[in-house]
This record gives C-alpha cells, sequence and structure tokens, in this order.
C-alpha cells in the first residue's frame, strides 16, 4: 500500500438540507474531520468544507497515508500474579506478553505508587488512513448538531434529510465503506435540472471543478455567496438603486441555490404607501427577495430575486416573482386599511381573551402587570410616568392586528404606526416599537425614556413569569428566549446607564406573577366541576400553583440567571472590548464583583470597572494574595473572630502598625464605597500593602494563646472586611 500522501474527500448527497442549518452543519462536519484526523495523529495541508442545498463535503489536502509509528506503554499485571512462588510466570503473564505479541522476557518491570507491574514498552506501525476513514467520518456524522434526525424509506439510518449518495475518495481510490446504508464510490450529482446524470470524480482535487463545468453547481459556500452579492448589487443598480443585503438574508439565499442567478422584478408604486418595515417584512422574510431603494434611502418598487436555475426565458421567471409578491403586497395593503378602521386602544379589551401563557393568563393579565411595574422604572430614566402607563396598556394591542397576525415579525413596529395614526403621543408611540429591543446580541437599544421602562418592565415580568412556573432555560433550549431577554435586561441598564434596583423590581414582579398563578389556580379549582368549560376555564384549570419555592427564593434564581447573562456580556459581547489601563475582564474577576451581590448592574459594572484599574497596581499582586491567606486562614479557624478588635491584646507591632493603617483609612474607605467611588477605594487600600506584608512576615496568627489568637482573626476579619465591600479578591487566582 502506497505511503505518499493523497487528497481525501467526502460527499454526503442528501435532499435538500435545511438552509437555515446548513453554514451550522458544514462547518460542524469539517471541523469534526479536523478534529477526527488530529485524534488519530494524520497530518494535512489543510481542510476544505462544502455546502450546498443538496450536500455536506469536507476535502482534506496531502493528507497522510498512514498514522505515524505508535509508541505504546501498557501495563500488565503485578508481579505478585505475574509469577508463581518459584519464579515461572503464570498464565496471567503469559497471556498479556501474547496479547502484545511479546514474550515474558521482553516485559519490563516497573515500580509504582501502587505496587510492581509488568509493562509492555515498544513501538508498533501505524494503522493505515484508507482503514481509518470509515469510522473517522461516521463519528463527525454523529456529532453534527442534528436537534432531530430522520430516517427513510425502510431503512434505519439516521440523519437530517434522506441520504442518496456517497462519494469518498483517497487519492483516485474509492474508500470502500457503508455510511448511513449507503455505499461509498465516486460518483456525485450536479444540479438537479441543468445535469441530473451522475458525474464521476476522478480525484478529490477535481471535484469543485467537475461540479461547476459538468454539473453546474458552485460547491463552494462562500464563493456562491460573493457570487449572489457581485450579481444582486449589479441587478439592483441596473434599475437606479441599491440593494439591502442583510447578512442573514445572504446566508439564506446562499442556502437554496447551487447555481444562483440574481433577476431584477417590480411592483406598483401605490405599494410604497405601506409602512417600509412591511414592504421588507414581505420581501425578505416572506420571498427571500432583496429589497431595492435610491440614493436617499427611500425604497424604490422593485426587488432582486435570485433563481436556481439558468432560465431560457428570465421574463417568464421575472413575471412569476411580480406575480407572487403582488399578492402578498396586496393582503399587506388591505390589513393595513383595515386595521386602522378601529384605534389601537379600542383592542384593549380583547387582550384578556388572548393567552399570554396558560399558567400566566392572557395578554390583559401581563398588560396590567406591567402597568405595575413601568411608572417605577419611567421615572428612573426621567420619564413620564403617565406616558409609562398609557405605553403599558397599549404594548400589546398590535398583537390582534390583521397584519401582525400575517406578518408576526413586525409585533411593536405596527403598534408604532397605528398609534401615530391615533395621534398619540410621541413617546407612547415610540415606545411601542422599542419594547422588544434589543432583538438580537448587537442590536440597538430603545432611545426614549418610556421606551426603556416599557422594554425593562416586559421583559422583568416575562422572566418572572416563566421562572416562577418552572419553565427556565436548559441546556440549549429557550423556547422563551429567556437568555436573550435578560442580556436585554442588562445592556440597557449598563449601557443607558440605568440604576436600578434588580432585587427590587424582580421582588414586584415576582409578586405580581404568583399572585396571578394563584388566581387561576383558585379559578381553574372552582370551575372544574362545570360541565361545560371553555378554552378559558381550560387553560385556568391547568395552572400550576406557585409551588414549594419561596418568593425569597425564587428572587434570588433570577437574579444568578441574570447575572449569568451578565458574565456572558463582560467575557464574550461588548463589555469584554478592551480598555486602556484596565486588566482584561476575566471570569475570577467577574466571581470577586459578584461575591458582593450589588443590587445594580450599573453598581456591578463601576465595581468591575475599579477592581480592572487596581489590578493594574503594583500592589495588587501582593494585596490579592493576602486576602486569599486571609480566607483560608478565617477558613480553616473553623470560629467565628470577635466582633471588635481589643486593642490592649495587640502585642507585637506589626499588628499595631496594621489596625492604625485600618483604622486610618476606614471612614474614607467608605465614604468613597457609599459613592460608588471604588477606584478611590481600591486606591486607598493599596496603602495598606506595606502593613499588611509586614504584618504576615512577623505576627503568628495562630497563636497558642486563645485570646491573641481570636483577636488577630478579627484583625484579618476587619480587613477582609474592607476588600469585600467592593470585591472579594480572595476569589482571584494568586
Amino acid at each position: 500500500m502506497s505511503t505518499a500522501r493523497r487528497d481525501f474527500l467526502i460527499e454526503i448527497g442528501t435532499e435538500e438540507l435545511p438552509p437555515k442549518a446548513l453554514r451550522t452543519l458544514a462547518d460542524a462536519f469539517a471541523g469534526a474531520i479536523g478534529a477526527g484526523l488530529e485524534k488519530a495523529s494524520l497530518t494535512h495541508a489543510g481542510i476544505v468544507g462544502f455546502a450546498t442545498p443538496r450536500r455536506l463535503a469536507v476535502k482534506v489536502q496531502r493528507l497522510a497515508a498512514q498514522q505515524p509509528e505508535q509508541h505504546v506503554r501498557r501495563r500488565g499485571p503485578p508481579l505478585s500474579a505475574a509469577f508463581d512462588a518459584a519464579g515461572a510466570p503464570t498464565r496471567a503473564a503469559l497471556a498479556f506478553a501474547a496479547s502484545c505479541s511479546s514474550t515474558v522476557e521482553s516485559l519490563e518491570r516497573i515500580e509504582e505508587a501502587k505496587g510492581s507491574f509488568l509493562y509492555f514498552v515498544g513501538t508498533r506501525a501505524g494503522e493505515h488512513t484508507v482503514q481509518l476513514l470509515p469510522a473517522l467520518v461516521q463519528a463527525a456524522l454523529d456529532q453534527l448538531p442534528i436537534p432531530r434526525r430522520m430516517h427513510w424509506g425502510e431503512g434505519h439510518a439516521l440523519f437530517v434529510r434522506p441520504v442518496h449518495w456517497i462519494v469518498m475518495l483517497f487519492g483516485r481510490d474509492v474508500v470502500p465503506a457503508t455510511l448511513l446504508e449507503t455505499a461509498t464510490g465516486r460518483h456525485t450529482r450536479g444540479h438537479r435540472f441543468h445535469a441530473p446524470r451522475p458525474l464521476s470524480i476522478a480525484t478529490p482535487a477535481t471535484y469543485e471543478g467537475v461540479l461547476r463545468e459538468k454539473g453546474h453547481v458552485i460547491a463552494d459556500f462562500a464563493a456562491r455567496r460573493e457570487r449572489i452579492r457581485s450579481e444582486v448589487l449589479a441587478a439592483a443598480q441596473a434599475v437606479a438603486g441599491r440593494a439591502l443585503i442583510g447578512e442573514a438574508l445572504l446566508d439564506e439565499v446562499t442556502s437554496l441555490t447551487e447555481w444562483p442567478v440574481a433577476l431584477a422584478g417590480g411592483f406598483e408604486q401605490r405599494f410604497l404607501a405601506l409602512p417600509r418595515e412591511v414592504l421588507i417584512s414581505t420581501l425578505e422574510d416572506h420571498q427571500r427577495y432583496f429589497p431595492v431603494e435610491d440614493g436617499h434611502g427611500r425604497l424604490l418598487p422593485a426587488f432582486i430575486t435570485v433563481s436556481n436555475i439558468s432560465s431560457r426565458d428570465p421574463p417568464k421567471v421575472r413575471a412569476g416573482n411580480e406575480r407572487v409578491v403582488r399578492a402578498r403586497l396586496a393582503d399587506a395593503a388591505f390589513f393595513w386599511e383595515q386595521d386602522r378602521r378601529e384605534p389601537l386602544a379600542a383592542r384593549r379589551v380583547g387582550l384578556e381573551a388572548v393567552t399570554f401563557q396558560a399558567k400566566l393568563g392572557s395578554l390583559g393579565d401581563k398588560t396590567r402587570r406591567l402597568r405595575a411595574l413601568v411608572p417605577d422604572i419611567a421615572a428612573l430614566a426621567g420619564a413620564s410616568g403617565e406616558a409609562a402607563l398609557r405605553a403599558a396598556d397599549l404594548s400589546k394591542c398590535d398583537l390582534l392586528t390583521a397584519m401582525v397576525g400575517e406578518f408576526p415579525e413586525l409585533q411593536g413596529i405596527m403598534g408604532y404606526y397605528y398609534a401615530r395614526a391615533d395621534e398619540e403621543p410621541e413617546e407612547v408611540a415610540v415606545s411601542l416599537r422599542e419594547q422588544y429591543l434589543p432583538r438580537s446580541a448587537g442590536d440597538a437599544l430603545p432611545a426614549t425614556g418610556v421606551g426603556l421602562a416599557l422594554a425593562i418592565g416586559d421583559k422583568l415580568d416575562t422572566l418572572a413569569g416563566i421562572f416562577a412556573i418552572g419553565e427556565k432555560p436548559s441546556g440549549t433550549k429557550d423556547p422563551f428566549g429567556l437568555r436573550r431577554a435578560a442580556l436585554g435586561v442588562q445592556r440597557i441598564l449598563i449601557e443607558k446607564r440605568l440604576d436600578l434596583d434588580l432585587r427590587a423590581f424582580l421582588e414586584r414582579a415576582v409578586a405580581g406573577v404568583r399572585t396571578d398563578i394563584e388566581r387561576l389556580r383558585n379559578a381553574g379549582a372552582a370551575s372544574a366541576g362545570a360541565a361545560s368549560a371553555g378554552a378559558a376555564s381550560a387553560a385556568a384549570a391547568t395552572a400550576a400553583a406557585p409551588g414549594s419555592v419561596s418568593a425569597e427564593a425564587l428572587v434570588a434564581e433570577i437574579y444568578d440567571f441574570l447575572m449569568e447573562r451578565l458574565r456572558a456580556y463582560y467575557l464574550e459581547g461588548a463589555g469584554a472590548a478592551p480598555v486602556a489601563g484596565r486588566a482584561a475582564v476575566t471570569t475570577e474577576m467577574f466571581d470577586a464583583v459578584l461575591a458582593t451581590r450589588p443590587a445594580s448592574s450599573l453598581d456591578f459594572d463601576a465595581r468591575l470597572k475599579a477592581l480592572s484599574t487596581f489590578l493594574g497596581l503594583p500592589e495588587a499582586g501582593s494585596l490579592t494574595a493576602a486576602n486569599k491567606r486571609i480566607g483560608n486562614i478565617l477558613r480553616k479557624a473553623n470560629a467565628e473572630p470577635p466582633a471588635q478588635v481589643d486593642v490592649l491584646q495587640l502585642r507585637e507591632a506589626a499588628e499595631v502598625r496594621l489596625f492604625d493603617a485600618m483604622r486610618g483609612l476606614r471612614e474614607s474607605v467608605a465614604a468613597d464605597t457609599a459613592r460608588r467611588e471604588y477606584t478611590s477605594a481600591f486606591g486607598r487600600l493599596a496603602l495598606l500593602r506595606p502593613a499588611v506584608d509586614t504584618f504576615f512576615d512577623q505576627v503568628m496568627v495562630m497563636d497558642e494563646n486563645p485570646q491573641l489568637r481570636g483577636n488577630r482573626l478579627s484583625l484579618l476579619a476587619q480587613l477582609r472586611d474592607l476588600f469585600t465591600g467592593i470585591a472579594d479578591l480572595s476569589r482571584l487566582p494568586g
């Protein structure tokens, strides 16, 4: 068998793969193949992934044909079991030697902590790559992030979509195997219509070219994506416009096409009277078209569609797409007219009949809970409480409109347009649009005080409610988007500098949802015996009681959940951006501040920034180590030290010096801490370093005299408390 390096190709041919998952699947497949090769010690010159709607493929360049020589060190039986009293090898020793293809005389005797053992120490030739590849590929397929696998036909194989062919080549040779109940070969498939016949792949190096030239398939996702971008831009320029190309839509269209061809289409000018978001949602979300705007940012009556075929009659393809989009826009125009026939506020009463969540009541219940929260949040944001109450009343009304029923992604946005049409105050109308912000990581935040209040109140109520009924996120499952909501709350509080007492408002939110849960439970119990129970009473009957978890414990659980999202913000998100003069935030730094349980996220931010600055000081290392040492000493003492230091028991000069230094700083540090001037407080505490170092060099804390020992423990406890008023330095490394 040749030992020359060769390219390797694996292609899984399927029915159309889920477009929104294609890129993730492709990256995961290439990553898993790479990890498998590394684990098998198979070197290569690079890995290239391919993905189209009908295939996942990976090409490995210059892959080693054989593993390197393996160094083996294998432990056998203990010497006591390997030889009998006469020193002759036992059956255990002989069997172990045979399993290593060796003799007992060739085995080594090695002394270990647990005794002496026979060992085989040697080398063996590496496995040939072609023998390892089938299992390696199967392991990679098994690791793909597929939430639900399906089987097809009469077989038992499971995959994201039915598999129709598999290409697996090592150089010019087919790697014989059966994967997903499909035999491997060298024949791929081209475009479903342009090249329906099987195509032979001679070597992995020719794969991409054969598909492009003979199969009308651009296998490289990035290359196909760039072709779509350039064609869409060119098509928009041809109609004197500029295409709006969202990255997510570009990815999705790339995942839907193998041979993309961009075409421009148009619609009637009258549809431009619709809200901009309605037009964009119709074109992007429902049709996967790219909208077109003019040089002033105004939408044009045009769109760019990307076909998956080179048609002989492009005008016919264009006309078909225009006919579809015309019908969609006509529906939207009808909804727009119908919805405005009654004021948005008129739908408020209808919220009582719409379930928000079966165990948490109706949208009307949620609205009342928002009314109890948002005025005080608005006051913190410098906004009108009256406007906040009006915004809360209208916040969910657009969910009952025909437009949002057809375009649910426009909730809040349509509330804004309908409120403006009803001549509601501008700050109220804008807040309806802002209540769901941020919708994703990096999204814009509410800009108005009422919008801030409504966004925070809505998210806190949802968090409190879903946690109260025991539906908190687990693993990758988060059906109510609580992680996004929690991160949104933290971003708003920190980036908008809103000093809100999280625990206090969580207590109010939890009290509100628990009241509604209890009311629904009682209503369900009262109506359980009724002969005819409607949908509302059925929902009430299923409502859970607040449960055995206390309100205090529930608040603590939600607070911790919010803090974990704050951790992600500082370690991975916008809060992780480097700042000159500050140490980069680490998880230990975050834990050091979290140990103080700040009530406000803004206070947390101030403490963390001060800690980051403090760690850049030359005194930080010594004082951090001292705090860890103090923590260990107090923990091992296993006794509560006296509340006050007895000055008369201070015998050593070093402890007197430390006591005096602390006494001189205590009031100023407390004042700084009260004003949240934590950087100043840390700067003062840094002055303690000489006294602290001398204390630990010259004073025996755990003295045999119990009075001296207790007094010194009290001194250290007070020193620790000076620091933990800002952050617990014992949580830091060092």
